[in-house]
Order: structure tokens, then C-alpha cells, then sequence
């Protein structure tokens, strides 16, 4: 009998759920194991970004998981409470000399990259290549009292040295489709952990939300793989305690493409409305021909 587990969903309300987040959220609840027996399902609403997120979205995904027969621990963490959890974080991270201020467009970066001869890296976006982190700290305070816009990054080499040197050894975590990991969060480059107009990332207050409701096992899908590296990082500087990971496979199209809300992928309220049933609609996932480790 597997041990029972504190899980955790954590969409942000910036659309409609999809089969892909049916998927995930149901492999959450089952991850966690019988609630009688000490397995915690919880639910997290990921809203930090209030350019994008939208009260009707986050009553839409209530309705949905309730649909699906989903029941989750009280109370629902927003982490639009809990901003100022993330800026004692960020500060003790800024105390000890290990984030920068950085004052780079998207445009420059990518220009500092082609003129370098490097392709972009990672899924997402190019991995930032350190313009910023030789600024001198008079020119930081200058262009920061001056009103500039700018992110705060991780110095990532810096950080990660200083965490194994007080470890004594590499950081490592464990996933429970791979095995054990030796950490490096290298490749992901120096990480944005706030910007000036939103005071964390999803890096920082995801590492921060999970220590704070004993989250014992993260499960998510596999193209978060490489962001756990950063996160075990995170942990270690932070001194917060390590869960386990699972990440699980994602849901795709008909053309192979992973789902996602910007591709306007079928959502569940679609499904509902097409006259599906949730158990119907669990059946999609393919979730009860599986086997969670």
C-alpha cells in the first residue's frame, strides 16, 4: 500500500480548463491517496498575474473540478494573499547577494543572444546571458530610484555554488518516473524571481506555497521537468523542506500538439455543453488504464 501524500492543483484563472488540466488534476487527487487513510488533496489558485486573470475563470474552474467529482481540502489557496509570503523570501535571497535587478526588454535579450553567435535555448523563451549582472550597485540603485522598469533575477552559478558548499556536496531530488536527480538548474539560466510591477514569479511563490500547505508530492506534467532543478535550488537557499516529484504525461490533439488554453484547446465547459459526462470525460484522460508510482 503506497504511502498517503499531500498534493496539490495549482491552475491559474486565465481561461477555461481543458482535458489536459482534467488530466493533471486528477492525478493529483489520486497521487494523494484515501483521504481516510491521511492523503491531502489540495487546490491552489496560481492568480499573481492580474493582467490576465479573470474572477469568472477561477468560479469556472470550481464548477469544473466540482463536475468531475473532485473534492479538495479547505481553505483554497490565492496567492493574491500571500504576496507578502514571496517578498520575505525575495528579501532574504537579496540579503545574501544573490539576485539582481535587471533592466532588459525581451527585445535585448534576443539581440544579446543573436550577436553572440547562441541559439535560444529552453521551450519557452532564450535563457537570459547575464547582461544585467555586471551592473555595479550604484548603477542598479541609479536606474532603480530613477523609475525603470526591471525584474529581479537569480544569480544562478552564485547560487547554486554557495548552496552545495553549505550542503557539502551536489543538491539532489527525487522524481518518481526517473529516479533520483542531481540538481542543476544551470541550463535555465538566472531565472526571474519578481519584477518591479509583480512582486514574485511562478518560480518563487510556487517553492513558497508548497512549503507552506506541506506539500509532500508534486505531480505535474513533463514539461515542467527541467523547472524542478530550479525549484530544488530554491528550496535549498530558502531552507524549506524537499518534496517528492511525479511528473506525468501531457494530453494532446489530434495533430500531437500538448494542449493549452492560448491554442484554444477543447475546454471541459465545451465538453459539458457537447453532453458529455464527467465520467466520460475522465475516461478521455486515460487516467484509469494507468498505473501511479
Amino acid at each position: 500500500m503506497s504511502t498517503p501524500e499531500t498534493t496539490r492543483f495549482a491552475p491559474s484563472p486565465s481561461g477555461l480548463l481543458h482535458l489536459g488540466h482534467a488530466y493533471a488534476a486528477l492525478f493529483a487527487a489520486r497521487a494523494a491517496g484515501p483521504h481516510a487513510e491521511g492523503g491531502r488533496f489540495l487546490l491552489r489558485i496560481e492568480d499573481i498575474d492580474a493582467d490576465r486573470v479573470r474572477p469568472a475563470f477561477e468560479a469556472a474552474i470550481l464548477e469544473d473540478l466540482a463536475w468531475l467529482g473532485l473534492k479538495w481540502e479547505q481553505p483554497v489557496r490565492r496567492q493574491s494573499d500571500h504576496l507578502a509570503d514571496y517578498a520575505r523570501a525575495l528579501q532574504a535571497l537579496e540579503a545574501r547577494g544573490l539576485v539582481y535587478p535587471c533592466f532588459c526588454t525581451r527585445k535585448e535579450i534576443a539581440a544579446e543572444i543573436a550577436r553572440a553567435g547562441a541559439a535560444p535555448h529552453g521551450p519557452a523563451e532564450a535563457v537570459y546571458p547575464g547582461i544585467c549582472r555586471k551592473l555595479t550597485a550604484d548603477e542598479c540603485a541609479r536606474r532603480r530610484a530613477a523609475g525603470e522598469r526591471f525584474a529581479l533575477r537569480l544569480d544562478m552559478a552564485r547560487a547554486l555554488a554557495g548552496a552545495e558548499a553549505a550542503k557539502g556536496g551536489p543538491l539532489t531530488w527525487h522524481d518518481r518516473g526517473k529516479g533520483d536527480q542531481r540538481c542543476d538548474p544551470r541550463p535555465q539560466g538566472d531565472v526571474v524571481l519578481a519584477r518591479k510591477d509583480l512582486g514574485t514569479s511562478y518560480h518563487l511563490a510556487v517553492v513558497v506555497d508548497d512549503a507552506a500547505q506541506g506539500v509532500t508530492l508534486v505531480t505535474r506534467g513533463e514539461d515542467l521537468f527541467e523547472t524542478s532543478h530550479v525549484h530544488r535550488l530554491l528550496q535549498a537557499l530558502l531552507g524549506l523542506p524537499v518534496p517528492q516529484y511525479h511528473h506525468h504525461r501531457l494530453i494532446a490533439d489530434d495533430k500531437g500538439q500538448r494542449l493549452a488554453k492560448r491554442s484554444d484547446a477543447l475546454s471541459i465547459r465545451a465538453l459539458r455543453e457537447a453532453g458529455h459526462s464527467a465520467a466520460a470525460v475522465i475516461a478521455m484522460t486515460g487516467l484509469e488504464a494507468e498505473v501511479t508510482p
